[in-house]
């Protein structure tokens, strides 16, 4: 028998012989009662255990046929209608291990003051600043929301033609939402450090109004008519939804229908992906600050590949309500922002249970106190995990951000972290359950990349044995992990899947920790590196508090792609 991952799905391989199309209760009735042959036939079984590189005799073959004919009843039912994407599984994932305690420190929110901001000559000189700075000008009337979101409407408008990160502006309600908070403000109402601020979000996640397209041709026109809760609670804190953001074809890559998205810093390059929108939006100053996905890396990639800082939180920190589903055990929604802070602003906003999505953990509140340090912080590092980067810039970042944690009193220690590579194949066997109605309809045809649609057909083919076993696998690496990354507070990760080079991110999306994507530097093409952190289990701001340091360090804030999306 091969091993339990390469083997492929047994009552699906059958449908490559014609066994699984169309209704059958007919023809397994008239085999029950008149001794007439089932749709499985011998010759079947044979082929389809040879596919599924199982072993057994004629015999054992033979005695097989009669369970399968009686369990495709079964699975023909099933396909008949198929959940749709966005249905929720009663099998929950949790990140936390059996016998292993999960602590955070208790902390009361205190997001940092920016200092008092004079109002630039030009609106658009205000494109690249920071939650807080733009926070002190709208609190204090000096701009209004609505200046703010004509302003980010019409950067959006005018880089799209070279970025291609937009997919469908939501020009009439941003501007309702904007007049609304000014006659708040009018009114003396508050509602924090997002009141006013124009964002954006990558087109997996619904809004109610506009186009909800995931990347793909077929679902261009699609409306999701209700908010998903990260929009709902942004819209309660009073940020301002000015765009729907570029995905990838069904969060693959940043190829989607109208094209790839690409890189402000080097539009002949893309902006990596999938939240590939979010990323080159944010980096190019077109929104205030942006929300991504990331199921195996979706936001760390493009957060490093734009020079912005990218937050993957915990898995249960963020509901994922009314967010297309890639793979409901590893799916993160979180921020896309220019700073460390920034990123903490907007996750406080979003975080924490609705009572819908079932993996939110409750008892895990999330605070971040812009005044804790890092001293005496312990952070752990892969012998040699750095060394394998080829790139000269790259490593000349890394080293960059190495020496601003040990000036920061932070110690480093070696770890020996689990390696496994059946992240991806847990993910895309979701993925393929998540959209095996649009596989079965043929409404997959309408892709573009070969490659998803030959990925969202082939992983039909795993057996439900193999994606458990995986997941029982899965459970043993998290425990290794859990023991071997017990000792430190924060975890240098190394680069997400850039240039070849070993890196913790399949791991740490697999049991389900916090990440982080930090800038160090340039190449000298003017294209930017980062950095990879990986904290504990729901303490964000811990590594947050840790990234910080490297972003201090590094100085790239005033730092903003060419003339091409320059004020």
């Amino acid at each position: 028998m091969s091993s339990p991952l390469s083997r492929r799905h047994f009552f699906a391989s059958l449908s490559a012989f014609g066994v699984a199309s169309g209704p059958f209760a007919d023809a397994l009735f008239a085999q029950t009662q008149g001794g007439q042959t089932g749709r499985v036939t011998p010759e079947m079984v044979r082929e389809a255990c040879r596919l599924a590189g199982l072993s057994y005799s004629d015999a054992e073959q033979q005695g097989m046929v009669a369970s399968l004919n009686r369990i495709l009843v079964r699975a023909d039912e099933l396909h008949k209608a198929p959940p749709a994407n966005d249905a929720p599984s009663p099998i929950l994932f949790s990140p936390r291990v059996p016998g292993i305690p999960v602590s955070i420190p208790v902390r009361e929110h205190r997001p940092g003051t920016a200092a008092r901001q004079t109002r630039p000559a030009a609106l658009d000189d205000l494109a690249f600043w920071s939650i807080p700075q733009l926070a002190d000008l709208v609190r204090r009337r000096v701009v209004t929301s609505v200046e703010l979101t004509e302003m980010y409407l019409r950067r959006l408008e005018q880089h799209n033609p070279v970025l291609n990160c937009v997919v469908n502006l939501t020009r009439e309600r941003a501007l309702t939402e904007a007049r609304e908070m000014d006659r708040e403000s009018a009114a003396g109402r508050y509602r924090g450090l997002l009141h006013g601020i124009p964002y954006g979000v990558k087109d997996i996640i619904a809004a109610k109004g506009t186009p909800t397209t995931w990347g793909a041709e077929p679902f261009k026109d699609r409306v999701i008519d209700e908010d998903a809760e990260v929009v709902r609670r942004l819209s309660a804190a009073g940020a301002v939804l000015v765009a729907k953001l570029t995905t990838g074809e069904f969060a693959f890559g940043d190829q989607w229908f109208g094209g790839r998205t690409n890189n402000p810093w080097l539009p002949s390059e893309g902006s990596s992906g999938s939240s590939a929108g979010s990323g080159a939006a944010t980096a190019a100053g077109l929104v205030g600050f942006s929300l991504g996905s990331d199921t195996g890396g979706s936001i760390l990639s493009p957060a490093v590949r734009c020079g912005v800082v990218g937050l993957r939180p915990t898995f249960g920190r963020v509901s994922r309500r009314g967010v297309m589903a890639a793979g409901w055990t590893l799916d993160k929604i979180g921020p896309i922002c220019r700073t460390v802070e920034d990123c903490a602003i907007v996750l406080h906003a979003i975080a924490g249970p609705d009572g819908y999505d079932l993996a939110v953990a409750g008892d895990m509140p999330y605070a971040w106190d812009a005044r804790e340090s890092p001293k005496g912080r312990k952070v752990g590092v892969v012998q040699g995990i750095l060394d394998l980067e080829t790139d000269p810039a790259v490593r000349a970042g890394n080293d960059r951000a190495v020496a601003a944690l040990a000036a920061a009193g932070i110690e480093m220690r070696p770890i020996e972290p689990p390696q496994s590579d059946i992240t991806y194949f847990i993910e895309y066997i979701e993925r393929a359950a998540g959209f095996e109605g649009v596989v079965h309809s043929g409404e997959d045809a309408g892709l573009r990349a070969q490659r998803v649609r030959n990925d969202l057909r082939a992983y039909h083919l795993v057996t439900a044995v193999d994606y458990l076993q995986a997941n029982r696998e899965r459970l043993r690496l998290m425990d290794e992990y859990a023991r071997a990354t017990r000792d430190v507070d924060v975890v240098i990760s190394g680069p997400v899947t850039l240039n070849g080079a070993t890196s913790l991110n399949p791991i740490t999306s697999l049991t389900g920790h916090p990440s982080i994507a930090v800038p160090t530097g340039f190449r000298e093409n003017g294209t930017p590196t980062g950095f990879t952190l990986t904290g504990r289990l729901y303490d964000e701001a811990g590594l947050m508090v840790v990234a910080r340091e490297i972003e201090s360090a590094t100085g790239l804030g005033g730092r903003r792609p060419g003339r091409s999306v320059s004020p």
